[in-house]
């Protein structure tokens, strides 16, 4: 052991050595396109004077620049070319770069990877995991594209269990292209002689292959992964339809509505109902049993506003009547009827992925140029023993009631957990909120968890965090659900209980494992960052099925990238912009959220300044009887520039919608303090943070400044 790491302390003295003596001898002043054209006449006499000696030196001399990561390896190719001529300068400049760049590996392999592996096991393992799959291909394409820093490659690279003879022969491969128009373009500046020689044809169409290398580069690239999985499958001389999308909720719809509106032949199938989850199961219904509720809350506080107390009647049946009654005023938006006369095929009908061209629904087989897959995600049910003894509610089938629950069990305090609790809770429902995590809203901020769990206690709510569920138990007519915190177990009673532990993608049963499609760890479909899936070009994704957000803003904000992109590639394409991404949690008060928090910025390590403001303070909030909350923003130090926003309070989520467009568009809080707001508005919040922000960033030297001069005037 002794002994080895004596010999990595000689191999690194000798690497430090090296790159030492390159740095202090003036070296590397030598190796630069006026020190070629100097010496051009010289190399070339000597070369053709001593071929094999000279070849030996100069290429020694490129293995060495490659394999200590030191700048010169440019010049060197292009000097290849002009000492040796196209061909012979192609092979040496190849062959050198390739021996070098595997030196540089195994380097990196010998100093670190051990150290590296011991310190990043898991991490390592995935990573080696997917290079045995994809590894010869990655470093392919990784090698194909010049501008990126081929140093990099060969270190990074050294660090993992990748063949070393794989290596070298993808290394020489990939880099042969960028190798050949390098060196090319070393023997056009050779012919140069005066400045006219700049203009002359097979110089600038040497420049304009350096140019155009990096797109052609991209263009192979994606060519070679498309042959690599679609080469299996028989491509239709001719299509049925641009896009077929499989899934008519919130990312379907728009992805199909914007095809449609671009005059291509779409078909969107559906297997249920038209709107997805947010229409007929989560954003719609929900928030038609908050309002409710929350009506139902202000009888309640009647004389906060002056008013003699009366709680009416409640009718639980009518409550989710209504909540029936809203889906149904809503549902023609997404209807068939609707989509079928904006030109988009609607069929019914459950669908299966053939291959990457062919789509089968109600025993026919649609031929298409791309697939859209959208097909969401249900609620997650875990294995707790003994659920088989009640039927659990979920999102997707707690609409169904229409007996009230005398007892009821929440598990989750997400976003889901927390609307729903509050909303039973002050419609009359004994309501037990168990969260595993030490709060609820756990990827809030704690200011905004505890201003809500404290909202939630005041309202009846039994919020119980850091129990996790262990069993439920069913005995002389009573169901519990047995709980354990800190050692001990605790059993709560229900008579109902709601599973709102988060959402599982819908990935299976329609044809993604058949092709092999590549699905996450979290369950998700991959996707690059033009929405798709790795294996397929031609199949997109977006929704609740790919991540990384479950918003349905956030499935129709993506169905717009799919869309363009697969009707319009590879002529025009577009990365997804994931930059400013807002949502809002509807409990009471709103929980609104846009870019940073601090869990965030402290978690990236990314410096803030935060700027908050208390509603409680806002004229509106005061008149409404809604004075409670805040605006907290997140901004770079000393400067005005937006990096987060959190609101608490009463309309948050339509209070927040100011600072999105102003993330969106590089606006700052000075931008916010000049805008007039309408008074008395809850948005005059953002003006009064903004107003905040102002005087702490005050410059205080030149206030005192002003001070003076005020002073001198008045005397």
């Amino acid at each position: 052991m002794r002994r080895y790491i004596n010999m990595r302390f000689l191999v690194v003295a000798v690497v430090l050595l090296l790159v030492t003596a390159y740095f202090t001898t003036g070296v590397g002043s030598y190796l630069t396109l006026v020190s070629l054209k100097q010496n051009q006449e010289l190399l070339t006499a000597q070369f053709s004077s001593h071929p094999l000696l000279v070849s030996l030196i100069f290429g020694a001399g490129y293995v060495l620049v490659t394999a200590l990561s030191i700048p010169g390896a440019t010049i060197l190719t292009l000097a290849s070319g002009a000492i040796f001529g196209l061909f012979y300068g192609t092979i040496i400049a190849s062959v050198s770069s390739t021996i070098g760049a595997t030196l540089s590996f195994l380097g990196a392999r010998y100093l670190f990877r051990q150290s590296v592996e011991h310190r990043f096991r898991e991490r390592m393992a995935s990573i080696n995991q997917g290079l045995k799959k994809e590894g010869s291909f990655y470093l392919f394409t990784l090698r194909l594209i010049p501008a990126f820093p081929f140093f990099l490659v060969n270190l990074v690279m050294g660090l993992t269990n990748f063949s070393v003879w794989r290596f070298f022969l993808v290394s020489q491969i990939g880099m042969l292209p960028g190798t050949f128009v390098y060196v090319n373009a070393g023997t056009e500046i050779s012919k140069i002689e005066s400045l006219k020689g700049i203009l002359s044809p097979g110089l600038l169409i040497s420049f304009s292959l350096l140019g155009i290398l990096p797109l052609l580069s991209k263009w192979l690239i994606g060519y070679f992964r498309s042959r690599k999985h679609l080469r299996k499958f028989r491509k239709p001389s001719k299509f049925d339809y641009n896009m077929v999308v499989i899934g008519g909720g919130s990312a379907g719809l728009v992805s199909a509505y914007i095809a449609s509106a671009v005059k291509a032949k779409v078909a969107l199938i559906e297997k249920h109902k038209m709107g997805g989850d947010c229409l007929n199961t989560g954003c719609v219904p929900s928030k038609a049993l908050i309002r409710s509720s929350k009506i139902f809350n202000y009888f309640r506080r009647a004389n906060q506003f002056g008013l003699e107390p009366m709680v009416p009647k409640l009718q639980f049946s009518k409550v989710m009547e209504r909540v029936q009654k809203v889906i149904r005023e809503i549902e023609p938006h997404d209807s068939v009827e609707r989509y079928s006369s904006l030109g988009v095929e609607c069929i019914t009908g459950e669908a299966q992925i053939l291959s990457p061209y062919e789509v089968k629904v109600n025993g026919q087989v649609l031929t298409t140029k791309n697939i859209v897959v959208a097909t969401g995600a249900r609620p997650l049910v875990p294995k707790i023993p003994g659920l088989e003894l009640v039927k659990p509610l979920t999102s997707d089938n707690i609409w169904n009631l229409r007996e009230q629950p005398k007892k009821l069990v929440v598990l989750g305090g997400g976003p889901i957990g927390c609307e729903l609790a509050q909303s039973f809770a002050r419609l009359g429902t004994d309501v037990t909120l168990i969260e595993m995590s030490n709060r609820i809203m756990a990827r809030e901020d704690v200011d905004v968890s505890t201003l809500v769990t404290e909202s939630f206690q005041k309202e009846g709510v039994h919020v119980l965090t850091s129990h996790k569920a262990l069993r439920i138990e069913s005995a002389s007519g009573l169901t519990r659900l047995i709980c354990e915190k800190d050692g001990k177990e605790i059993a709560i009673e229900f008579d109902q209980i709601l599973l709102a532990l988060g959402r599982r993608a819908n990935v299976t049963g329609f044809g993604l494992e058949e092709l092999g499609v590549e699905i996450s760890q979290r369950g998700t479909v991959v996707a690059d960052d033009f929405l798709r899936t790795t294996n397929f070009p031609n199949i997109y994704v977006c929704g609740d099925v790919t991540g990384p957000y479950q918003f349905t803003h956030t499935a129709a904000h993506q169905a717009w990238y799919v869309a363009v992109n697969a009707l319009f590639s590879p002529f025009k394409s577009f990365k997804v912009d994931y930059r400013v991404i807002p949502w809002c949690t509807f409990s009471d008060p709103e929980v609104a959220r846009v870019g940073l928090n601090e869990i965030e910025a402290k978690e990236k390590g990314i410096e803030y300044q935060v700027t908050k403001y208390g509603i409680d303070d806002l004229d509106r909030a005061i008149a409404d009887g809604e004075a409670h909350g805040f605006v907290k923003v997140l901004t770079v130090p000393g400067a005005d520039k937006i990096l987060g926003v959190t609101i608490v309070g009463h309309h948050a989520g339509d209070i927040i919608a100011e600072y999105v467009t102003a993330m969106k568009y590089g606006l700052g809080l000075n931008k916010i303090l000049g805008t007039i707001h309408i008074y008395p508005t809850l948005s005059e919040a953002n003006k009064y943070a903004a107003g905040i922000w102002k005087r702490q960033n005050a410059p205080q030297f030149a206030l005192k400044i002003l001070g003076k001069f005020h002073s001198w005037r008045r005397n």
